[in-house]
């Protein structure tokens, strides 16, 4: 491969080659880093087709022939490698998401394309939390996503209610651990059984916790160094404090609210588990900040065995988006 791309403009020109795209994904598909196999019968004797850029297995079976998309969240999608690749450029790394009009318009796809295409990316961005248990210094606090029912339009009223079980707005949850990484998760209520519930699968017995007053975090003193800080009176005292927490708030909602404009409940996890992705890809263990590329490459490793159909995406089965061609 030549030299891989460090910024938005030398990955446009970079991904403009179709072997580049395709040397770039064969690189970095981590089942292939010993060679090609076949992703249907696992066979490593494969034989590249260049004037197709495709693979066929020696095997004789019907899945034969494959691409590079096959097993990914590209997999079925008429649109190219270099749009692709763009797309997932430009989403990993804008600080505040980018919409599906703004994709649609650089890169000239129709919108309801480039929403499905969106959704996609988000769905390789997700955490597959597989780093172990959170420890050490660890803030827990909520906050929630919406505007108020009463100043919505009567049939997008009916429908957020119906999604958020008759309230207003969404409980979104999150769990940091200082100087690591965020998780977050989009919970029905922030009662004590949901919220603690979260806490013991995410962090390891014995970690310094810190909350806010809320009652629903009553009762963790039992397993873990609990410290509460009362929004009420103080912000911050000496080391208790949240506020690691409050800045990802403020990234995440600048998106949704500048962005994003206006999320529906049960796409709300997607967009939260994409702010929380570039938050927990922004410094190296060591402090060193990631570069573009890098945040670009972690999220390329991460399409393999991930699909999402627009039937799945929509609930709308027998659904397809619109033919997914240059405008």
């Amino acid at each position: 491969m030549a030299s891989e791309p460090k910024t938005l403009q030398e990955a446009i020109v970079y991904f403009a080659d179709p072997d580049n795209c395709l040397n770039y994904l064969v690189a970095h598909r981590p089942e292939w880093k010993n060679g090609v196999i076949c992703p249907t019968c696992g066979s490593k004797d494969v034989g590249f087709v260049a004037s197709r850029r495709m693979w066929q297995c020696k095997n004789r079976h019907p899945k034969s022939q494959f691409s590079v998309k096959v097993g990914t969240i590209m997999e079925d999608s008429a649109i190219g490698l270099d749009k692709w690749l763009v797309a997932i450029w430009m989403q990993t790394n804008s600080r505040n998401g980018v919409s599906s009009w703004e994709v649609h318009r650089s890169i000239g796809i129709t919108q309801k394309c480039a929403w499905h295409m969106l959704h996609r990316i988000r769905l390789a961005m997700q955490d597959n939390r597989t780093g172990g248990m959170l420890g050490g210094e660890v803030e827990v606090d909520e906050t929630y996503i919406g505007g108020k029912a009463r100043n919505m339009h009567k049939n997008v009223r009916m429908r957020r209610i119906s999604a958020t079980g008759g309230k207003d707005k969404t409980a979104v949850m999150g769990i940091l651990e200082r100087g690591g990484k965020v998780r977050t998760k989009v919970v029905p209520s922030t009662k004590r059984k949901f919220l603690q519930a979260e806490v013991r699968m995410n962090v390891e017995p014995g970690a310094a916790l810190y909350t806010d007053a809320l009652k629903s975090y009553a009762g963790l003193d039992a397993d873990y160094t609990h410290q509460v800080i009362d929004h009420a009176i103080e912000y911050v005292r000496e080391n208790v404090h949240t506020n690691c927490l409050e800045n990802f708030w403020s990234l995440l909602k600048r998106g949704l609210n500048g962005t994003y404009i206006s999320v529906e409940p049960f796409h709300l996890f997607r967009y939260v588990d994409e702010q929380a992705f570039r938050y927990n890809n922004r410094r190296h263990a060591d402090g060193e900040v990631i570069t573009d590329a890098q945040r670009f490459s972690v999220a390329v490793s991460q399409i393999v065995g991930r699909r999402l159909t627009y039937a799945e995406l929509t609930g709308k089965v027998g659904e397809k988006p619109e033919t997914e061609t240059v405008n």
